[in-house]
């Protein structure tokens, strides 16, 4: 991962939208079981995903699975939450920090988190002020590491300068969308924080929430992500994304791979991902997934630069 020493599996397991949102914890026990066999070591998660059920199941599915504890690395973030009060919603105060990994703690019933992320940045506190406070969380014991969730590279830099000043724990990691449909901060923005600070990077939504797996081509279909009330969102810009989906599927075809897997794979293709978090709400999905680990050597330079053309 970046710099550290910590080693990430390719594709990690996410939680967000399904974890105490679509299933319950055997399902969760189910897919996660999977993934673990297959290699996947990193599970992924944050206090707001099912308004902290989503820590409570994962850590239920943890206990239940009976793995070391050394055997997996999970992750967690925060900002936005879980009440509604200025010291508890949308904020990266220290109190809300410190209330924050102890309340994660207790929901996974862990001693400790792997990966602590901001989940997004938060510009009333000083910068200062949350450098601080996610480094006190690795000299207490309480995470290993620590990260940021969609900060511009130049707050990544800010903090990173000033940890270095005050010999505190920097932050390692980022998390970014970033899919063949939302590339620009990834690729363009983050160089520095790649190329200078040596950051890894676990990246989310390699599907686009769904788009890019070409399920929305003949329609939006009932209780998917993009039918539900909290995700009308996704529908900006949609056309214009589904032609491009669609041209991407002739490639796909060819390859004798899937829409999902060849969009899997040309993350994990780029040299800057260390993990592409993946999602899954039925075990079916988990191993469509998996198989873009196939693809990814198959991916050479015409091939890439055709689906550069493409998108």
């Amino acid at each position: 991962m970046g710099h550290s020493g910590l080693k990430l599996s390719a594709l990690s397991l996410g939680s967000w939208v399904t974890f105490g949102s679509q299933f319950g914890v055997d399902s969760a026990v189910e897919i996660m079981k999977a993934a673990y066999d297959a290699g996947v070591n990193f599970f992924d998660n944050a206090e707001a995903y099912a308004m902290g059920e989503a820590e409570v199941l994962m850590g239920e599915a943890f206990r239940k699975l009976g793995w070391r504890r050394g055997s997996y690395v999970v992750s967690t973030k925060f900002y936005w939450g879980l009440h509604d009060s200025p010291n508890e919603k949308n904020t990266l105060n220290r109190k809300r920090l410190m209330d924050a990994i102890d309340g994660s703690l207790h929901r996974f019933k862990l001693d400790e988190i792997d990966l602590v992320y901001c989940h997004r940045d938060e510009v009333e506190t000083p910068v200062g002020e949350i450098v601080w406070a996610m480094s006190d969380m690795i000299t207490a014991g309480k995470a290993h590491y620590w990260g940021t969730s969609e900060w511009t590279a130049d707050r990544i830099v800010e903090a990173t300068n000033f940890a270095r000043e005050y010999r505190l724990h920097a932050p390692i990691v980022v998390q970014p969308n970033y899919n063949l449909l939302t590339r620009t901060r990834f690729e363009q923005e983050y160089r520095p924080v790649f190329d200078t600070l040596k950051n890894g990077a676990t990246t989310f939504s390699p599907l686009a929430s769904g788009i890019l797996s070409g399920k929305y081509l003949d329609g939006i279909p009932e209780e998917s992500r993009l039918s539900l009330p909290n995700m009308s969102w996704l529908h900006d810009g949609l056309e214009e994304k589904l032609a491009k989906v669609k041209s991407l599927k002739a490639v796909a075809d060819e390859l004798g791979c899937t829409l999902s897997q060849l969009s899997i794979a040309w993350c994990l293709k780029n040299p800057d991902v260390t993990s592409v978090i993946t999602g899954a709400s039925k075990l079916s999905q988990w191993e469509e997934n998996l198989g873009a680990l196939a693809v990814v050597g198959r991916l050479d330079d015409p091939i890439m630069q055709r689906i550069h053309s493409l998108v």
